[in-house]
């Protein structure tokens, strides 16, 4: 089966600035690839082409689900059902939950009147299956504001499954947030698994990333320096492997059983 995505031969110039060269990247059906890097590695130029919102140079391919696309909008990203959840939680803090959940897909009634009920029912439904929140203190009517930065994560990632996003992009989603609201946004990760979907974790912290991912794909200075299966390797001799890659630009592999862009994504 083709992979979901499937990106050949990437480029991106800007300037004097090569940020992607010839990078080949995917992600399977029902997979989960956590991207790490350093800053300005290229991880945001690679998914900004993901997204759309930029396009690749003369040369470079983008398949979805095994057909070849032209350059396409964010709004055409959205609509194959790609969806990106930033680290900056974009959602309207003074805002009820059911609000956030359908802003831009609002719910109507004939004459374009919004059914306001119907979304705060479906909310309410998504509050209790997918986020987790039991609490009669926490409703569809409850303002975003009040939530943890988990629990806001979460509303984000549930929005995108609800409307049937076949791929999430994660961007630090675990960033400032404290080890109990963490543990729940790898939770929400395992939903998104468990819902047939596939995501792509970019994430400074390895941990995060190891504890997520089924596949962990390494971008230096615009390449795919490596990836590996998760089960190919230990956290310590992925952490051993990156430093190697900090100190001198090649990502040794830390055994025998990795071999860096040889591995493909896997049906899970």
């Amino acid at each position: 089966m083709e992979p979901l995505l499937r990106m050949v031969n990437i480029n991106k110039t800007f300037g004097e600035v090569k940020a992607l060269h010839d990078v080949n990247f995917e992600v399977g059906r029902n997979e989960v690839v956590g991207l790490l890097g350093d800053n300005g590695a290229g991880k945001s130029t690679l998914i900004k082409i993901v997204t759309g919102y930029y396009k690749p140079d003369h040369g470079g391919e983008v398949y979805w689900k095994g057909e070849r696309r032209g350059r396409f909008t964010v709004s055409e990203a959205r609509d194959l059902g790609i969806e990106t959840v930033y680290q900056e939680r974009a959602l309207a803090d003074q805002q009820p939950v059911w609000r956030n959940i359908f802003m831009g897909r609002e719910i109507t009634r004939r004459g374009g009147v919004l059914d306001v009920a119907q979304m705060r029912a479906v909310t309410a439904r998504l509050m209790q299956e997918h986020m987790g929140f039991t609490s009669s203190a926490i409703a569809p009517d409850s303002p975003v504001k009040t939530f943890s930065g988990g629990e806001r994560q979460g509303v984000a990632i549930t929005r995108a499954l609800h409307f049937e996003a076949e791929l999430i992009i994660l961007d630090e989603p675990t960033m400032g947030l404290s080890i109990a609201e963490t543990r729940k946004v790898l939770e929400f990760v395992n939903n998104i698994k468990r819902a047939g979907k596939s995501c792509i974790f970019i994430d400074h912290n390895t941990f995060h990333v190891y504890q997520a991912a089924d596949r962990i794909v390494v971008v230096d200075r615009g390449t795919i320096a490596g990836q590996f299966m998760k089960n190919q390797l230990t956290l310590d001799e992925l952490v051993e492997s990156l430093y190697r890659l900090a100190q001198t630009g090649t990502l040794d592999q830390p055994s025998s059983r990795a071999q860096a862009n040889e591995v493909a994504p896997n049906d899970h």
